[in-house]
């Protein structure tokens, strides 16, 4: 859904309970913001069908997951044609180590966010994976040392 929604203080705060603790119960939701939990659970669900809130997820550490090694890999394809584009991105998100696949201006034309067991299969992952592609024309690659997280995803402030 494009456009953004109208949305009330108390959506705000729903909006910011949830995005700390997507496992808040009901009950406690409508508590901590001072409503029924049945008007509580309405505007969740009017969040969920407005496109607001698109879903729930677990965070996973990749490192216990035996994938201790993350990379981001910057790629340029060549020529950057929807033709390309299209099957290049399905390619990227078929792959067990990507977390996650950004288009991008400028330079390059792609971000993949990847987890792997090891340094050999990162260099594998982008010999076998990418570099191996017709339309790959470049792939550079930064390690991730450490990474934090931001806070929930609120709209900009009104003057």
């Amino acid at each position: 859904m494009t456009g953004s929604v109208e949305l009330s203080p108390v959506d705000l705060e729903i909006l910011r309970l949830l995005q700390n603790d997507a496992r808040m119960s009901n009950k406690d939701l409508a508590a901590a913001v001072g409503i029924a939990p049945s008007t509580c659970l309405d505007r969740v669900a009017r969040l969920r069908e407005t496109g607001v809130i698109t879903g729930q997820h677990a965070q996973v550490d990749a490192a216990k997951l035996g994938r201790p090694l993350e990379a981001f890999l910057f790629v340029q394809v060549r020529p950057h044609r929807r033709p390309l584009v299209d099957p290049f991105v399905q390619h990227l998100l078929a792959l067990p180590e990507v977390r996650a696949v950004y288009h991008l201006t400028g330079p390059d034309d792609f971000l993949a966010h990847v987890a792997t067991s090891s340094a050999a299969e990162l260099q594998r992952l982008v010999l076998d994976e990418l570099t191996a592609r017709d339309e790959v024309a470049r792939v550079h690659t930064n390690l991730v040392f450490q990474h934090w997280s931001g806070g929930p995803l609120l709209p900009p402030a009104r003057p």
